[in-house]
């Protein structure tokens, strides 16, 4: 019994000696993304879902060890328009806040409207990620919208804000 007990332990124990936790210390980062105004810029008429009402930004850091831990804010909206209506939005919005708009290189990516669109900046030397994302159907709860439809939309660094390895791009 005690072999099955030590186990585990040493196991947990080596993974968390290999990969560490990279996110410590990245709080003051995820407030500053959560603090990004293009989150509560949403065309008018968006909302919460009725499911995620109160719930508001949240932030996380995803660190799966193969490279820099991802930081991001999100929030999920309901809105009785469509597709190309949020994309308009948003566009507007982040060109006017400095954001630049990164086409999709894939020869077979589809249109914004089907998936989403993304844009970069600069921010305090932090390479930014902006991300209107249309793909909700696995989120857990899924969002409920009566009339419209559901959409992310994000805010995303790497732990170091660096985009030195070219990975911090909108389609890698």
């Amino acid at each position: 019994m005690a072999v099955i007990l030590l186990l585990p332990a040493a196991f947990l124990g080596a993974c968390t000696a290999l990969g560490g936790d990279s996110c410590q210390g990245t709080e003051d980062e995820l407030e500053r993304l959560a603090a990004q105004p293009l989150l509560d810029a949403a065309p008018a008429h968006a909302a919460a879902p009725a499911n995620y009402r109160g719930q508001g930004v949240t932030t996380a850091c995803d660190d799966d060890s193969s490279g820099k831990p991802w930081l991001h804010a999100d929030r999920i909206y309901a809105f009785p328009g469509t597709r190309a209506d949020v994309i308009a939005h948003y566009t507007r919005a982040a060109s006017a806040a400095g954001w630049q708009y990164e086409h999709n290189p894939s020869p077979i990516a589809a249109p914004d409207t089907v998936e989403g669109a993304c844009w970069t900046r600069t921010d305090k030397g932090r390479h930014l990620l902006l991300d209107v994302d249309f793909r909700t159907d696995a989120y857990s709860p899924r969002p409920q919208v009566s009339d419209g439809i559901a959409y992310e939309v994000s805010i995303g660094s790497t732990s170091d804000g660096s985009n030195d390895d070219g990975e911090a791009t909108c389609w890698h």
